[in-house]
Formats: C-alpha cells, sequence, structure tokens
C-alpha cells in the first residue's frame, strides 16, 4: 500500500536501505522539486571524475545506471508506486552524465544542469514514450539517460557555437 501521505512516507524510506539509495538520501524527501534536488547531487559527481579519462567517467555513469536499474524498481514496488517524485537516484545519474561535457566550468555546469532539468521535465520525444511505456526500473533510469543524452549533446553544440563568436 502506498504512502498515504509525507510522515508515512519519510517513515517507510528512512526504514529501509534501498529508499535511501533510490532517494538519494535525503534530496528525494525533499516537499518541494525532489527531482531538481536530487539532479543537483550529479554536480559534485560530475566534479569528481573531472580530469579522469571519459571512458572511466562513462563507465562510472553506466555503473549507476545498472545500480539505478535495481534500485529504483525495488524501490519502487516497495512503495508500491511506479516511479514516485522521491525516487531520485536516475535524477543523479542522469544530471551527472548531461554534466560530463561540461568538464567542471561553473558556467558549463550550471548551462548543463539547465538543460537537463529541461529535458527531464518537458520530455520529448522519445522520452516521453520510454517513459510512458517501460516499467520497473528500467523505465524509471532510461528516460532520465535519454534526456541527459539530450542536454550534453546540446551542451556541446552551446559550446562550440560559443567558441565561434
Amino acid at each position: 500500500m502506498p504512502p498515504r501521505n509525507h510522515r508515512e512516507l519519510v517513515r517507510a524510506v528512512l526504514r529501509d536501505p534501498i529508499h535511501w539509495l533510490a532517494f538519494a538520501i535525503p534530496a528525494g524527501l525533499s516537499p518541494v522539486a525532489p527531482g531538481t534536488v536530487g539532479s543537483l547531487w550529479g554536480i559534485p559527481l560530475a566534479m569528481a571524475v573531472v580530469g579522469l579519462p571519459l571512458a572511466v567517467q562513462l563507465a562510472i555513469g553506466a555503473i549507476g545506471f545498472a545500480i539505478g536499474i535495481a534500485i529504483c524498481g525495488v524501490s519502487s514496488r516497495r512503495l508500491g508506486v511506479h516511479d514516485h517524485g522521491g525516487i531520485v537516484w536516475d535524477e543523479v545519474i542522469g544530471c551527472y552524465l548531461a554534466l560530463l561535457p561540461a568538464a567542471g566550468e561553473p558556467l558549463w555546469l550550471a548551462a548543463g544542469f539547465g538543460l537537463f532539468r529541461l529535458f527531464d521535465i518537458v520530455k520529448p520525444r522519445p522520452i516521453r514514450d520510454l517513459d510512458h511505456r517501460l516499467h520497473g526500473g528500467l523505465g524509471i533510469m532510461l528516460d532520465d539517460v535519454v534526456a541527459a543524452l539530450y542536454a550534453a549533446l546540446s551542451l556541446v553544440v552551446v559550446q562550440r557555437l560559443s567558441a565561434l563568436v
């Protein structure tokens, strides 16, 4: 049975270590914009890997994605709600991936963060289709990874265009 109110949700989440990860404690328990708060965790993660080879950075994202499929799927089932708004591991990993082209530069981190949130919220095709058709952990994770891809590609285009000016 899904939690009926925020107090029940907090109690359920704090009792289960799987929820701790899926909710990126405390981000997913934010009563306002938990997805945005969760996405903020992607910034220090992306900054921590600056200077590492791109293959290593992407491998970290792939590991986070694989872990996310498992923990988000389990958390969703235990809560009885598919892709509960407090499950933000997908936003953490999505934002991390979107910020890799920023290479730790504050302006590009801010731009990448904004682009990721835009694509994650607006969900242009095929993101919206993935969000509606796939269920479980894969469905929770995949739409955010595609939003991250859109954001990262957009960020690279903006970076290239700004270099021409």
